[in-house]
């Protein structure tokens, strides 16, 4: 196939797809666009023609332009209140400036890519910002339902309400109840649900009031006609003017990325390019604000309709602005229709539904709901700029709030020693936190002291420093240990301490080699406390000078009594007086093989047993080794494990003796009798063929080697039992040790039948 026959059955794909899916989504979008469109021009005080306007350039300029491929964009309820502040101080044709003149702002912004910046915004002051404006957007034009006139205030709409609904019963309440009815009742109507609720009820209350004769106020499309293209420059306080054009450009903005966000999580398209969408709503409000139209965002309600109804691409934006411009010209007349009681109610139930219980339960969940509560709130009582930025200012304390947070944890353990856990960012804010646990810790006592924190400045480093001496001055002693990074000990000794908080280091206590552990007890020259070996320090909690030195294992019990226990103790405690286990693991003495490592299992999980070459005499092999019958006899008849799991693992050195015959194991007899039982691994492994599966002749042994241990078991006449009756599963594992991969072993022992990445 040619590289044109390609393009023309990939043009021709599209075109079917756009067809099929863009073309029946934009008539559904267009059906909820237009009320929406006529509801927002009415709230803002402006020519219903400029929502309409607005709607054509949401689809006709940001739908190609834009960085999403399924949003919808065109006048939005948000940006409602600030139009309309705008055009009671400017007037109409001044606030369609502002709109262009912000659509340019946009333009740069978005040239210079800062659109991921404001998604630095609190989500909960967006979502607070949009219900406050919805409760006001409710509360003025619920007068309207009502048959009455909207007040200056939210404030004055609610104190005048009760007299409006005592006072007025009028053909407008009826309409207004009824579009509100068919609102609500409408979307749980199934067989109706091809048409929009919206254009339902406005089609409804206008049929109704027609039919019935009743005296309402009607929409007026011909309003502003004569001048609705001609915007002109506002006159008035400069620095007034550019704080207009800002808060709606930087308002749209937000929006609209926001909206392009949500809208990812709604289809499985091309992500949306966010500096590209900014850029093309500035164009978009360019083009707007130069019609006579109200400002563009990207709107949500609009943008979801879109994604259920099937769109797939950029057309169905479009095409929902080509219809809306067909209707404006061609059925215009029909929007007078409309009796604007029905628009009010219209706003109404739009209003309501901006305050989301859904978007509080999640902001209550992260503690995030007194941000929204504060920003809703003001923006009804104060006003939209001045809650907003009350909203930032929480918001801001929040965040500082959650940055210098600090954990201190306080207790005794069963060795009359006290632990103290530090975790956070140890700022001036959290000394009165740090000071208060510390002094509940009695003078002379022996403390155990954790600093797991990312930062701390001079006058957390000052107190706890001043408390430490105080603490040893009384006879008692603190045993620090830094495990995020060394900030106090760099205080302590002069160094120069980094102004930035650490960025968190990948874990490395108990699943690293000691060798590569950063500042563990290996690190420290040890002192003895009573029976109790701890780490000695300097005053800046290093390393003491001496000549001994704690074995090993005596240092990490130390660490596990100190950092673990306490984590493991409750569950431990239940399982003291007995095992219930499911699986005997049966593996190598290496010691780069750790069970509990590679399958992932703690306390209580796996009853092991650890020899030279995970061997399993054969029953009846004389003469006899009793330690392993003991336990496979245990683990059946005792403890009824339903797994019994052999283990091997590459480069096994038993098995490298087996291969050279015994030689390696050459002056050491115990070890040369014990490898006696693995001369049917050997046996085997002659009569065995390469596979490919394998890296050389020992790695083939090791395999082999697991497949007949596993055969040994079966030997045994109550583990064959057992596994006939279906009550017990035999497993072959295989470690790689230089790849970090387990391989569950087929019955032969060459194949891996499952390979699990660590």
């Amino acid at each position: 196939m040619t590289a044109d026959t390609e393009r023309a059955c990939t043009s021709t794909e599209r075109i079917r797809s756009v067809l099929r899916h863009d073309l029946p989504a934009s008539l559904v979008v267009f059906l909820v666009a237009v009320p929406l469109s006529l509801g927002i021009a009415v709230t803002c005080g402006a020519p219903l023609i400029a929502g309409l306007v607005a709607a054509v350039v949401g689809g006709l300029v940001a739908g190609p332009l834009g960085g999403s491929v399924v949003q919808v964009s065109g006048p939005a309820a948000g940006l409602a209140l600030v139009v309309a502040e705008l055009v009671r101080t400017y007037g109409w044709r001044a606030t369609c400036m502002i709109t262009l003149m912000a659509g340019v702002l946009q333009i740069v912004l978005g040239r210079f890519k800062v659109a991921r910046t404001a998604l630095a915004v609190s989500p909960a002051v967006v979502h607070g910002m949009l219900a406050g404006v919805g409760v006001v957007i409710a509360l003025s034009q619920l007068h309207v339902v009502l048959g009455g006139q909207p007040q200056k205030s939210a404030v004055e709409n609610l104190l005048e309400l009760p007299n409006q609904i005592a006072n007025n019963h009028s053909h407008a309440v009826a309409v207004g109840v009824l579009t509100i009815a068919v609102l609500v009742l409408w979307p749980r109507l199934p067989r109706l649900n091809v048409v929009p609720a919206p254009l339902a009820a406005l089609a409804i209350a206008a049929l109704t009031a027609g039919v019935l004769g009743w005296d309402i106020a009607r929409a007026d499309l011909s309003k502003g006609f004569a001048d609705w293209a001609t915007p002109v420059l506002p006159r008035g306080d400069w620095h007034g003017i550019a704080g207009a054009v800002l808060l709606v450009a930087l308002l749209a903005g937000v929006e609209s990325l926001l909206c392009s966000v949500a809208a990812d999580r709604l289809h499985d398209g091309p992500r949306a390019d966010l500096d590209r969408e900014l850029t093309g709503q500035g164009l978009a409000n360019l083009v707007s604000g130069a019609l006579g139209g109200l400002p563009v965002a990207g709107v949500i309600v609009r943008t979801t309709t879109n994604v259920r109804a099937g769109a797939r691409s950029r057309w169905s934006a479009i095409l929902h602005g080509v219809w809306v411009l067909l209707f404006a010209v061609c059925f215009g007349w029909s929007v007078t229709l409309i009796p604007l009681e029905a628009l009010a109610a219209l706003l109404v139930f739009i209003g309501v539904r901006m305050v989301n219980l859904g978007t509080m339960r999640g902001l209550h969940g992260h503690g995030e709901l007194p941000i929204y509560v504060l920003t809703m709130g003001a923006v009804v009582v104060i006003g939209l700029a001045e809650g907003v930025l009350l909203g930032l200012g929480l918001a801001g304390l929040f965040a500082l709030r959650r940055l210098t947070r600090v954990s201190v944890q306080v207790r005794l353990e069963p060795d009359d020693r006290w632990h103290v856990v530090v975790t956070g960012s140890l700022t001036f804010v959290s000394v009165p936190s740090l000071t208060s646990n510390l002094r509940a810790i009695p003078a002379g006592a022996a403390v155990d002291l954790d600093l797991n924190v990312d930062f701390m400045d001079n006058a957390a480093f000052e107190a706890l420093h001043g408390w430490r001496l105080e603490h040893e001055r009384t006879g008692g002693t603190i045993a620090i240990d830094e495990i995020h990074d060394e900030w106090y000990t760099s205080a302590a000794s002069g160094t120069r301490v980094s102004a930035a908080k650490t960025p968190p280091r990948a874990p490395e206590r108990w699943w690293l080699p000691r060798a590569y552990r950063r500042g563990g007890p290996l690190s420290r020259i040890p002192v003895r406390h009573g029976n109790v070996w701890m780490p000695a320090r300097t005053e800046a909690g290093g390393p003491a000078t001496g000549s001994s030195a704690v074995p090993d294992l005596l240092a990490g019990t130390v660490d596990f009594q100190r950092r673990t226990a306490p984590l493991v103790r409750p569950f431990l405690t239940r399982m003291a007086r007995t095992q219930e286990t499911s699986n005997l693991f049966i593996t190598c003495a290496d010691s780069r093989v750790v069970p509990n490592l590679i399958t992932s299992s703690g306390p209580g999980d796996l009853f092991t047993v650890r020899n030279i070459g995970n061997l399993v005499p054969r029953h009846g092999t004389s003469p006899p080794d009793d330690s392993v019958v003991a336990a496979i006899e245990y683990a059946t008849a005792v403890l009824n494990v339903s797994t019994i799991t052999i283990c091997g693992h590459s480069r096994c050195g038993a098995m490298a003796a087996l291969l050279s015959a015994g030689e390696n194991a050459s002056g050491l007899p115990g070890l040369g009798r014990w490898l006696r039982h693995g001369d049917h691994t050997l046996a085997r492994y002659i009569l065995s063929d390469h596979t490919g599966e394998d890296q050389g002749p020992l790695d083939r042994l090791c395999r082999v080697n697991v497949a007949q241990q596993l055969d040994n078991l079966r030997t045994y006449p109550s583990v064959a039992r057992l596994e006939g009756a279906g009550r017990l599963q035999l497993v072959g594992l295989y470690f790689d040790i230089g790849a970090a991969r387990v391989h569950v072993l087929d019955r032969e022992g060459f194949n891996p039948v499952a390979t699990c990445p660590l």
